[in-house]
């Protein structure tokens, strides 16, 4: 079913909008002694398809051309120049294959499944990508809708006249959009958050992608979500008349241009555009989470003005990674660890990388993609970090709210900065104590938030943001997740590995921290240390299977 964009955001208003993603918020806390609403067990008959695709929607296969880039993940994490690659169909397929493209599959027994180069809850992947392009070097004008699975895109617009010309600059539209069923199906009411952290993942996956070819990222957010959904052809009801609703999220521009296309100019363009395909249905049946419809549409973001600009510090170079990789391999390497040993520790150097990298620097992916200042502080739990004790951690990525976070903590925190720790990475250490039990507890009781190096909460600014409008509730979701892609990767480099942990207790760990009210709230959980695996699982190259359908 399609949404009405414009009518849910009219007929909700602004201030009622603020309530009502307010009391999703409260509703969906897990307490320590209840979790949110859940559906109280799988229904495994019924698990939504993880691949969305449209019958009848010609069909583009891409080549594998992520082999061919041989930027380093060093040039392309501290921002150094990578030559641009053409603007073309290797350049687009590329992008695609690193940014949303299946990087391994799992199997156990006889079931099968796939991992994806963008993280998600759960591995159920809300997150859908799309392009929006003018005529490339072998690939024409339209709208398309990528297939992880098969690597292809599905041409979903034959746009009109003038379409094409609105990109003759040097660049790309990447669209992202999510389905809330997917994460529903096992995550109940929470479900909701979790896509927004995977669109989060998605959106600094996109942006390392573009990277690697040497593409700066920039998101398009003065767009609203009724004109993202009329681009990717979301608001068209009959295409979507038996499939599960598809939410319109983000746009990205993607090119060697500073200009993106203007959005009256495009949706002009696509006012006679023939459009395909019709979205396949994921479950045969659904069970239907009033809470999860209601904060979609009280969050539906409208039309705004350009995001303020704000100058970002002047920091010093990153450091080298520990590992040097090239940055297509680190990125189709990058896994969830599912559990740590225990016992494995990185130097303080390491750590300061880490949280380096969480440094909004202009012109660096992620950040180049990002466009307000930063929200969103880590509170760390540092467990076995060689050099620095452990301890109750925040790192303050925005100076203006450390008054006002230790105004809202406890009395007793020593708020010391930490030494040894570089000048410019602004770590404060609250309280130094084994606090791996804690950790534990308010995050679910998960061993890896314990047996790990560090694991932390991503406190976000939050009445503030509400302010401005519900929309950016989901802002401050997409803003953990690009923080959490960086880590993933920052922890590749490392020799090491991460994990994204949506459980935790949310008032728990307010409590933890002396936080009352909502000035301040924990979004995200995160975990990293020495990876175990699991023996029972067996992993198969990507694209073998396309392989073989080829007859190659």
């Amino acid at each position: 079913m399609a949404t009405d964009y414009r009518r849910a955001y009219m007929s909700t208003g602004t201030a009622a909008s603020r309530a009502a993603i307010t009391e999703y918020h409260q509703r969906s806390k897990h307490h320590l002694h209840r979790y949110a609403p859940g559906p109280g067990g799988l229904d495994w008959a019924n698990q939504p398809d993880p691949f969305r695709v449209y019958a009848h929607a010609p069909k583009v296969q891409l080549a594998l051309r992520a082999d061919a880039l041989e930027a380093t993940y060093a040039a392309v994490s501290r921002g150094r120049h990578v030559a641009p690659h053409p603007i073309d169909m290797d350049g687009i397929t590329a992008l695609f294959e690193l940014a949303l493209g299946v990087s391994a599959w799992k199997s156990y027994g006889g079931t099968r499944w796939a991992l994806r180069c963008n993280p998600s809850s759960g591995n159920l992947h809300p997150t859908e990508g799309y392009l929006a392009c003018g005529d490339l070097p072998g690939l024409k004008a339209g709208v398309y809708h990528y297939v992880s699975r098969d690597h292809q895109l599905e041409r979903r617009a034959l746009p009109g006249v003038g379409y094409s010309r609105l990109f003759a600059g040097g660049g790309v539209i990447v669209g992202l959009t999510s389905i809330h069923w997917r994460e529903a199906w096992k995550y109940g009411m929470r479900a909701y958050r979790y896509g927004q952290h995977d669109c989060g993942h998605a959106i600094a996956a996109v942006a390392y992608a573009a990277a690697c070819l040497g593409w700066p990222t920039r998101m398009l957010a003065e767009w609203g979500d009724a004109e993202i959904a009329a681009l990717l052809g979301l608001d068209r009801e009959a295409d979507y008349a038996n499939a599960e609703r598809e939410e319109a999220d983000v746009v990205l521009w993607v090119g060697t241009d500073e200009t993106a296309p203007a959005a009256d100019a495009l949706l002009a363009a696509l006012r006679d555009a023939q459009w395909l395909g019709c979205a396949n249905r994921l479950s045969a049946t659904h069970v239907e989470w009033r809470d999860i419809e209601r904060a979609a549409e009280a969050a539906v973001k409208p039309r705004t003005g350009p995001e303020k600009t704000h100058p970002h510090a002047e920091l010093p170079p990153l450091p080298e990674p520990a590992l040097d990789a090239r940055a297509a391999d680190l990125i189709r390497q990058r896994r969830s660890a599912v559990d740590f040993d225990g016992v494995t520790a990185i130097g303080a150097h390491a750590f300061y990388t880490m949280l380096d990298a969480l440094m909004p620097r202009a012109r660096v992916a992620p950040w180049s993609a990002w466009p307000t200042a930063p929200r969103v502080h880590p509170a760390l739990f540092v467990h076995r970090v060689t050099g620095l004790a452990p301890g109750l951690y925040v790192l303050m990525r925005n100076a203006p709210a450390l008054e006002m976070l230790q105004r809202g903590t406890r009395r007793e925190w020593l708020w010391q900065r930490v030494e040894g720790c570089p000048a410019h990475i602004p770590l404060y250490l609250l309280i130094g104590h084994d606090l791996r039990e804690a950790a534990q507890l308010v995050s679910c009781h998960q061993a890896i938030a314990a047996d790990s190096c560090f694991s932390l909460g991503f406190l976000a600014e939050f009445d503030g943001p509400l302010g401005e409008g519900a929309w950016r509730y989901r802002h401050l979701f997409w803003e953990t997740g690009v923080l959490g892609h960086v880590l993933y990767l920052e922890a590749e480099a490392a020799g090491v590995r991460a994990t994204g942990m949506g459980c935790f207790f949310d008032d728990e760990m307010h409590a933890l921290l002396g936080l009352e009210g909502t000035a301040f709230q924990s979004l995200y959980h995160f975990t990293t240390g020495g990876a175990v695996d699991d023996p029972r699982l067996t992993t198969h190259p990507p694209y073998a299977h396309l392989a073989r359908r080829r007859g190659s």
